[in-house]
């Protein structure tokens, strides 16, 4: 691992400090809950609240369905959820009305990051246990995130990039998520180390927002704009198939695109890299089962969870897709 993504890992794993059941200790720098809430155990009923950042995109979609379903196995839970559709203003509300509802606990994947930071340590200093999913927020005043490290899965994009696709170096146009959310700068950032030294330039870039459409707009005006593009990096796999699209409109037969959140669906990254229009994904888990696994272990099990979660992540090429398309949907 270079020297950088260790460091990058080093930090992460530095921040694993241990909180109690029900978010009860004031270990955060961020400040704890004013009035620690006693554990209910396996007697108790809750509410749980999930304020998902826009559900038009499949991941967030299959993101509400793996916690729907995990939580179906836990008789004590009532999950609802709540959908932003990429507006902060919106998601800080719905966050609001689950606090005037006196959830139990709360799961959240904010849109972007220092707009809904506010909400988010208001309800963690009321005593609601957080648990973030996927983006982050600013500070320290969460129960615990869940996620993959998008900083490192961005390396290994750009070393795909240079060692599969580019080996004698070449030109890449990058599609961006939405530019105030974490993941976008640290799926960029990462890339930018992996493909360092290659004789590789990032000769063009936008922001797509996640989405395919926009995502699609926007790379064909970049492939119109910039002559010689060879491949196109994108921050997650909808945006990957607009510029596929873009593409072919185009004329742009040569032309790989990368991708990255490798769903286990139909119209999902892993079976668009079988059917060539992806020349590779990278897995990144939605972490809706280890949400519910956590909120069990908080509220059921009144036990401690890690700070921050670390989920595995997983490079899916034609040679490997279909096995782990099968994998990754056993069991039902």
């Amino acid at each position: 691992m270079p020297k950088r993504a260790r460091g990058a890992l080093s930090l992460l794993l530095g921040l694993t400090l241990v909180v109690s059941a029900c978010g009860t200790t004031s270990e955060n720098a961020g400040g704890g809950p004013a009035e620690p809430k006693p554990c209910g155990g396996a007697g108790g009923k809750y509410t749980i609240g999930v304020s998902q950042a826009n559900v038009a995109e499949p991941y967030r979609e299959r993101m509400d369905a793996d916690i729907r379903k995990a939580a179906a196995g836990v008789p004590q839970f009532t999950v609802n959820f709540a959908d932003a559709q990429q507006d902060n203003s919106k998601q800080v509300e719905q966050v609001e009305n689950f606090l005037t509802q006196q959830i139990d606990l709360l799961i959240i994947s904010p849109n972007e990051a220092t707009p809904l930071t506010s909400v988010v340590k208001k309800a963690y200093e009321q005593g609601v246990p957080v648990l973030v999913l996927d983006r982050k927020v600013n500070g320290d005043s969460f129960t615990s995130f869940i996620g993959a490290d998008n900083f490192d899965i961005g390396r290994r994009a750009g070393e795909f990039v240079a060692e599969s696709l580019l080996p004698g170096g070449g030109k890449v146009a990058e599609l961006k998520g939405l530019a105030g959310s974490s993941p976008a700068k640290e799926r960029s950032d990462g890339f930018k180390l992996g493909i360092g030294g290659k004789n590789i330039e990032i000769v063009a870039s936008a922001d797509g927002d996640w989405l395919r459409d926009k995502g699609r707009q926007q790379a064909d005006a970049l492939l119109k704009g910039t002559p010689g593009i060879q491949v196109v990096y994108a921050h997650n796999d909808p945006m990957g198939e607009g510029a596929y699209l873009a593409a072919q409109d185009a004329g742009l037969t040569g032309i790989k695109v990368v991708g990255i959140d490798g769903l286990p669906i139909e119209a999902g990254g892993i079976k668009a890299v079988e059917a060539g229009r992806l020349a590779a994904t990278f897995v990144y888990p939605t972490g809706g089962k280890e949400a519910v696994e956590a909120a069990r272990k908080i509220l059921v099990d009144c036990q401690q969870v890690p700070k921050v979660q670390g989920l595995p992540i997983e490079r899916v090429t034609k040679e490997n897709a279909a096995e782990v398309y099968a994998r990754l949907n056993a069991g039902g």
